[in-house]
């Protein structure tokens, strides 16, 4: 992924890296402990394999997660792990992780004050 030359601030840098729907959830899953592809596409539901490639090449080009492939023989097994830079990035995601908790999981839809504004309601 090519990363852009500028940003307005730290968090727009930031977002440049997370960005989308599956980069922070397969930095949550490599959290816990590293894992083997099969392992992250069992994890995160949804994601399609492409998907899943595509974001891990893109955080291993970034320095957020590291590739290492070793062989059982004829096998090979590869890997994926934080690296230092991607320990620190999840670390920074945790406080918006606990305020997601806190002000949306297990809320209905209908609760507005979930997240301080009103809802649309479609009329």
């Amino acid at each position: 992924m090519t990363r852009r030359d500028t940003y307005v601030c730290g968090i727009d840098a930031a977002i440049d890296v997370v960005g989308g729907k599956w980069k922070v959830l397969i930095l949550w899953a490599l959290n816990e402990r590293p894992c083997r592809f099969g392992e992250l596409r069992r994890g995160i539901p949804g994601v399609t394999e492409k998907v899943l490639t595509s974001h891990l090449r893109e955080l291993e080009d970034d320095g957020i997660v590291c590739r290492e492939e070793t062989f059982a023989g004829a096998v090979r097994h590869v890997t994926y792990a934080l690296t230092p830079l991607g320990v620190s990035l999840n670390a920074a995601l945790a406080p918006l992780g606990a305020w997601g908790r806190e002000h949306l999981l297990g809320r209905s839809p209908a609760e507005p004050e979930a997240v301080g504004r009103p809802r649309r309601t479609g009329h």
